[in-house]
């Protein structure tokens, strides 16, 4: 996603990152911790925002958008990727498995 974000952010394109511990325990510190473990060991320029519940009855409301104006369904599991266009209608879900570079074809249909 650094790739990504350096090579189309002059385009005002954004990659935010939402940690979230719902999956296998996988982001047990806080905020910071995190957001430093991103910082140091992946070089991550990006904004990193506040740990966040992405499923269930604590859903953050940007996460029941996304689901909603996508596919409707639950986040699998981290790294769940959305791609939203400048107006903020058109969300497209990818999951997790999908790289970051697979995104670039759609990315660069909405940046032009």
């Amino acid at each position: 996603m650094e790739a990504l974000y350096k090579e189309y952010r002059d385009k005002k394109f954004l990659v935010a990152a939402f940690p979230c511990n719902q999956f296998g325990g996988q982001d047990p510190g806080t905020n910071e911790e995190i957001r430093n473990f991103a910082q140091s060991k992946y070089g991550v320029s990006f904004p990193i925002m506040a740990k966040t519940e992405v499923n269930g009855e604590n859903t953050e409301p940007i996460f029941s958008f996304l689901k909603k104006a996508s596919n409707g369904e639950d986040i699998k599991w981290n790294f769940a990727k959305f791609l939203v266009d400048k107006t903020g209608e058109r969300v497209t879900a990818y999951a997790p498995t999908v790289a970051p570079e697979d995104l670039k074809k759609d990315i660069e249909k909405l940046l032009n």
